[in-house]
């Protein structure tokens, strides 16, 4: 890592150093205390996943394949990165919790029991789901910040890139909304709707569609006596906004399916990279609490 650190330009090198650093700063802070607050949950999500935005952002706009205004509003690529590391926190409870994991914020859970681990038990299962409800409330307020960000784009490989875990996640929301398997079980996306999702996320309209279908589909979902249901509802009020159709197009040109095959694995690699650097991070975190 270190040689192939040393061949790159030093207009690379200096955001890599920047980032690596505050991610490293950051995890520390994590050894020393668990995830209390909302304002610690994405203070959290923002060193293992804000940051990596933020890096590539930058980046983006170093080599010239995005404009200035890309890597320069932190605030944008802040929440593709919250947006993503939420909805795997919250998939990912039953896992978590076996492993001896915890990323839900107390302020939250422990407004339906004791100990994070009861949301687990069968007879907790109505106040389990209405937690679960709320943080997947909580995710949802970043898709409009998605959509901005994704909007900007104009390189069609990197519109790819950054599109394509932002669709999985938003599906992987909906299927997780108010849905008891999640502390019973992994609730994953089908691998013929993710092909689907990953062919189809290819310009900015597409994507709203996309993100319009599964915020549709959440309120479908949505209980009346669910704690947060206005909450929820207001959420997906502002990500209907976002996603009416006029928007500008991220590409106006066709590309030969070869091409958009290419840069889709690219993605998916990417995607899978990123999930297990994820995993990792959490883990190392989980140690140093240990």
């Amino acid at each position: 890592i270190s040689m192939e650190f040393r061949k790159l330009s030093k207009v690379y090198q200096d955001v890599i150093s920047d980032i690596c650093h505050k991610m490293g700063v950051g995890m520390a802070e994590f050894l020393e205390k668990k995830v209390d607050s909302q304002c610690e949950w994405d203070k959290y999500c923002h060193y293992v996943a804000g940051l990596v935005g933020i890096g590539l952002s930058r980046l983006f706009s170093a080599s010239e394949l995005e404009d200035s205004i890309v890597g320069q509003d932190t605030d944008l690529a802040n929440s593709m990165g919250l947006f993503l590391q939420k909805t795997n926190i919250i998939r990912d409870y039953l896992e978590d919790q076996m492993e001896g994991r915890e990323f839900w914020p107390r302020e939250v859970w422990s407004r339906y029991a004791k100990k994070l681990s009861d949301l687990a038990k069968p007879e907790n299962i109505d106040v389990a789901v209405q937690c679960l409800n709320e943080l997947i409330t909580n995710a949802l307020h970043h898709v409009p910040d998605v959509l901005t960000y994704l909007s900007r784009l104009k390189n069609q490989s990197v519109f790819n890139f950054c599109a394509i875990p932002q669709v999985m996640a938003i599906a992987t929301l909906a299927a997780c909304y108010n849905n008891q398997q999640v502390f019973r079980g992994v609730v994953k996306i089908r691998k013929g709707q993710a092909v689907t999702l990953m062919m189809d996320a290819t310009n900015i309209q597409a994507v709203k569609a996309i993100m319009y279908q599964y915020v549709e589909e959440i309120y479908q979902k949505i209980p009346s006596t669910d704690p947060s249901c206005h909450r929820t509802q207001q959420a997906i009020a502002a990500i209907r906004a976002a996603s009416l159709p006029g928007g500008p197009m991220a590409s106006r040109h066709h590309y030969s399916p070869i091409y958009l095959s290419c840069a889709m694995l690219l993605a998916a690699l990417s995607w899978q990279y990123l999930s297990t650097l994820a995993k990792a991070t959490e883990e190392y975190v989980q140690a140093g609490d240990n």
